[in-house]
């Protein structure tokens, strides 16, 4: 059941830290808990919302030991008490590691992270011109860096409301492995083929050569 797949789930996340560590790579971002799963049933959101707590309660020292600081994508207020205040000491407790940063999206939608980062700036700024670098400084990842490349696991060919501003210039790879099947082969598989693809920006390959 989707409960027991969320627990394996978890599993992974570790596995694919550790790797990433490893392998020096700097930002890693899962998409948890998007917000239109709210919509999903009260006792498979509440189940999600206890293993969340648990999870983070279980494995600071793997944070801690290995340099990772936990940041964090998304409307945390909607969530419980007892979950906002876990996720907020665990924040603090690894605020000073400068290794990997790996970011959790929690009841987070691209499309919400927008109107949000618009609203923001009209209370600002209601009458002003607004640049790329204003809209930037008001969304959920005004921290880190826009990806590189974006995952989609579960052979799913959509991008489910997330970081669609971020992901302009972003290298997208399917994957028909579900989640919790996820692993270290897999993401080297991803890797491999990330490394394969020019990325151009606009430019054509004549100019890449020249730079």
């Amino acid at each position: 059941n989707r409960i027991k797949g969320h627990k394996a789930g978890v599993e992974v996340v570790r596995k694919i830290t550790e790797f990433c560590v490893e392998k020096k790579i700097k930002y890693l971002t899962l998409y948890t808990f998007s917000e239109e799963n709210w919509k999903r049933p009260k006792n498979e959101v509440s189940a999600l919302m206890r293993l969340l707590v648990s999870t983070l309660n279980k494995e600071l020292d793997l944070f801690l030991n290995n340099n990772v600081r936990l940041n964090v994508l998304g409307n945390v207020e909607k969530m419980d008490f007892l979950t906002r205040n876990t996720i907020k000491k665990f924040i603090n407790k690894t605020a000073e590691n400068d290794g990997l940063i790996l970011s959790l999206a929690l009841s987070y939608g691209s499309r919400q992270e927008i109107i949000y980062a618009v609203n923001q700036i009209f209370e600002s700024n209601p009458k002003g011109r607004v640049s790329l670098e204003d809209f930037e400084a008001q969304l959920y990842t005004n921290n880190i860096p826009d990806p590189d490349l974006l995952i989609r696991t579960g052979g799913e060919n959509r991008i489910s409301n997330f970081l669609l501003w971020q992901i302009a210039y972003t290298e997208i790879y399917f994957s028909k492995v579900f989640w919790p099947d996820f692993g270290i082969e897999e993401l080297s598989k991803a890797l491999c083929d990330y490394d394969s693809r020019e990325r151009r920006y606009g430019k054509t390959s004549e100019q890449l050569k020249i730079t």
